[in-house]
């Protein structure tokens, strides 16, 4: 049996992370935070797209104190979740 060629690029690729497709709704003035915050960025000469920025956030709150997560979470209220309607 021939010996079995290992191809050392192959080894070195890493792996594409699975995405998952979400949707979601978010209250008016939420939605103009990230406007403003994708124009914050683009001033700032690095211009975002709203997932990135979605993204982010999740991250800067995964890296935070237990105390400071949860205070933050309070201060987003509860809202009633809203689905369209089939018709």
């Amino acid at each position: 049996m021939p010996p079995v060629e290992i191809r050392s690029d192959k080894l070195l690729k890493p792996k594409k992370a699975k995405t998952v497709r979400e949707d979601f709704s978010l209250p008016m003035l939420e939605y103009l935070m990230l406007e403003t915050l994708k124009l914050r960025s683009s001033k700032l000469g690095s211009p975002v797209k709203k997932n990135v920025l979605v993204r982010a956030g999740i991250k800067a709150l995964a890296s935070m104190s237990d105390a400071n997560f949860l205070a933050m979470l309070k201060t987003v209220p509860a809202r009633k979740t809203e689905r369209a309607s089939k018709d």
